[in-house]
């Protein structure tokens, strides 16, 4: 069962995504939270595998919650949830580890995939907030660069993550064990100093790091 806690300051979505979300067999809505301070609070005594997010509530909002729930829970995922798809939003819900990013206006099925997306350790980001990230990294020029290069076999790694593949396709692609494919990403991530594959896959965007290398 996926353990998903819903926070969202609008008691109208909590139903509506409680209603959905219940009639799914492997999802389990464990709780909800009104503001972003009661979603931090719920996330310690719950212990979610996903919180749906939303951006904009009182008290604490869905960054500075997600901020405080990467730090001390990091192995819980965040999947942003909102209707706000301009690159001051959603580019620092990504920096602020987000491990997705969805409007408000997604198909309950494909909102039920983003959360199976996210437990699977792929990335889910809503078509319009990738434009903008896109737009937005290209404008940001402030980012470090990487201090220790990545080696051909992580950049080819690199590349296909970006794509969204799984570890296990991965592993496919490059003829290696899914167990490489894992130290690989892990090496990659602190060399890039990210925290999950979807900032990974955006920094190789940015920084031209999309291309696999020729045998």
């Amino acid at each position: 069962m996926i353990r998903v806690l819903i926070a969202d300051d609008h008691h109208v979505v909590r139903r509506g995504l409680l209603f959905f979300l219940k009639t799914q067999k492997d999802i389990e809505v464990v709780g909800e939270a009104k503001n972003g301070l009661e979603a931090v609070e719920l996330v310690e005594q719950l212990s979610p595998d996903i919180v749906l997010m939303d951006l904009v509530m009182p008290e604490m909002d869905g960054i500075q919650a997600t901020k405080k729930i990467k730090k001390n829970w990091p192995h819980i995922k965040v999947l942003m949830l909102t209707s706000f798809s301009d690159k001051d939003h959603v580019l620092p819900a990504i920096d602020a580890g987000a491990s997705g990013y969805q409007l408000k206006d997604i198909e309950p099925d494909d909102l039920v995939e983003s959360i199976r997306q996210i437990m699977r350790g792929e990335n889910t980001i809503h078509p319009d907030a990738t434009s903008q990230l896109e737009e937005g990294l290209r404008e940001d020029e402030n980012k470090p660069h990487i201090l220790n290069p990545l080696t051909p076999r992580e950049q080819d790694v690199l590349a296909e993550l970006t794509k969204g593949k799984s570890n296990r396709e991965i592993a496919s692609s490059l003829y290696v064990t899914e167990k490489t494919v894992k130290t690989h990403i892990s090496n990659i991530f602190a060399k890039l100093h990210v925290q999950d594959r979807t900032q990974a896959a955006l920094y190789a965007v940015k920084h031209n790091l999309t291309e696999t290398n020729e045998s």
